[in-house]
Formats: structure tokens, sequence, C-alpha cells
């Protein structure tokens, strides 16, 4: 299965500049926990996450209505292609410990996104075990970090 089969593509994004507080009202708008940043040429060039916005903005007492998206989100963006198998994708999302994945055009555009509640709703396709497996190692779920 191709990644083009099972990613959202109706997917809303954000400029750099966008404010957190604007940022914050889109994922709530559109229940999403995960925001798209791309430049002016619709290249992504960043993400945003609820937990981003928690942790780089409101724990560390910055101005949601000030701090723009460039100031906290994480730049170095883990990416897949529409046309890559599923199991590559998987295992990028497995190995990077990400549970939201954009896909990009040839140009690096912003064309959809794959997320692991995708997996889930493609797990008869994609194997019950096979998304499990995929999904517990994203979640660190089979480390024993401090077994005491």
């Amino acid at each position: 299965m191709k990644v083009k089969d099972c990613m959202c593509k109706n997917v809303c994004f954000v400029k750099p500049e966008t404010k957190i507080s604007d940022v914050a009202k889109l994922m709530n708008e559109n229940h999403v926990g995960c925001i798209p940043v791309c430049d002016e040429n619709n290249c992504i060039c960043g993400i945003l996450t609820d937990r981003d916005i928690l942790l780089r903005t409101v724990a560390c007492n910055k101005d949601c209505c000030e701090t723009k998206a460039s100031d906290i989100m994480t730049t170095n963006v883990c990416t897949c292609k529409e046309e890559d198998e599923m199991t590559n994708a998987e295992g990028k999302m497995a190995s990077n410990k990400i549970r939201r994945l954009p896909v990009c055009d040839d140009n690096n555009h912003l064309i959809g996104i794959l997320t692991i509640g995708d997996l889930a709703n493609k797990d008869l396709e994609l194997g019950k075990e096979n998304v499990c497996t995929t999904i517990s190692d994203i979640c660190d779920c089979n480390t024993n970090k401090n077994n005491k």
C-alpha cells in the first residue's frame, strides 16, 4: 500500500509568522494536535504540536499572542512522499518516534499528513500486528526505562 492510500489530504497549515494563539485556535477548530508550518512557497519548514505550544510557550511564560510559530516550531521535519510504500513510512515514524508524518511532493510542498490514527484506520489492510508494533515503537511502549 502507498502512503497516498492512507494519508489525510486536507491539511491545514500556518506560516512562520502566525501567532501561537492563532495556531492553537486553528488546532481547536480542526480537532488536530499538529500543524505544519509552510513558507511563502508552501514548502514545509517546520511543524508544531499541541505539546510544543504547552512546553515551549505556556510553560516558559511566553505570550501566545506575541510568540510566532517560527519561534517554537520543530525545524528538522521528517517527511515522506505520497508514492512511498507504507512500510517505509511506518518505519520512519517508528524509528523517529513521531506520530505525524507530513507528506510532501518532490518540491517539498505539503500535500498531506500521515498519522497514527490513519494507521489504525487501515489496520486490516496494513496488518493489525504490524500496525500495533509500529504504534508501540512510536510510543516507546516496549522500552524498559525505570523498572524498579
